[in-house]
């Protein structure tokens, strides 16, 4: 099995929960032990790749700026990558930069994904049991790039993926261990950084830092 071998089950979800006149977004990065596994929420209309004319990559955030503020800042991105990422409308992404980009996440050995992969036209919200449908498939995510930590986003994928009721504020800088397909993983829940949770991407910055210190130095 490999990641590539779970797109069709995330384009069947993305029929059932998603815009229809839009194509799922599935992940990208380090495939192959990362250090670290992002796990967002779900994709939004914004990223350039979920047109049905992109013929890419369908990797998050693609088109998008806000998220590599926290990448930047955690010095997993070439500053020239995301100079140029601030600069470029989202519309101006070509199909080979944003290869480049995602080559740049590769060498700087992490992975990135969303729980859901159901793209929506905006970032309304989506309950918990859709969330659900796609946790089996997350796991086998897991499963097969094996990352050395994995980091949660927000309230809401941090309780689906840990199975119990988890609040950020709570939880700062804990590290709750999961056992999947006979393997324990170490877990970490932070703030989520961008839209709503824009005003929290400092306390994001400073938890991954700690994490990246404790866990992979």
């Amino acid at each position: 099995m490999n990641i590539k071998s779970l797109t069709k089950e995330y384009d069947k979800l993305q029929k059932k929960y998603g815009a229809k006149e839009l194509d799922s977004i599935y992940n990208g990065g380090c495939e192959d032990h990362p250090d670290i596994c992002f796990v967002f929420m779900n994709p939004t209309g914004r990223n350039i790749a979920s047109s049905k004319t992109w013929k890419g990559l369908k990797a998050p955030w693609l088109g998008t700026k806000n998220i590599w503020d926290l990448f930047i800042n955690l010095d997993l991105l070439d500053k020239d990558i995301y100079n140029k990422i601030k600069s470029l409308k989202g519309s101006e992404w070509t199909i080979e930069f944003a290869r480049e980009v995602y080559e740049d996440v590769t060498r700087h050995k992490y992975f990135i994904t969303n729980l859901g992969k159901c793209t929506q036209v905006d970032a309304r919200e989506l309950s918990d049991s859709v969330y659900k449908e796609y946790l089996h498939l997350l796991n086998k995510e897991f499963t097969i790039i094996n990352p050395k930590v994995i980091i949660l986003f927000g309230n809401q994928v941090s309780s689906i993926v840990l199975n119990q009721k988890i609040s950020v504020s709570q939880v700062r800088k804990k590290c709750f261990l999961k056992e999947i397909n006979g393997k324990e993983y170490k877990f970490y829940s932070v703030y989520y950084p961008v839209g709503n949770g824009r005003f929290n991407i400092d306390k994001s910055i400073e938890d991954i830092k700690w994490i990246i210190d404790h866990e992979l130095k």
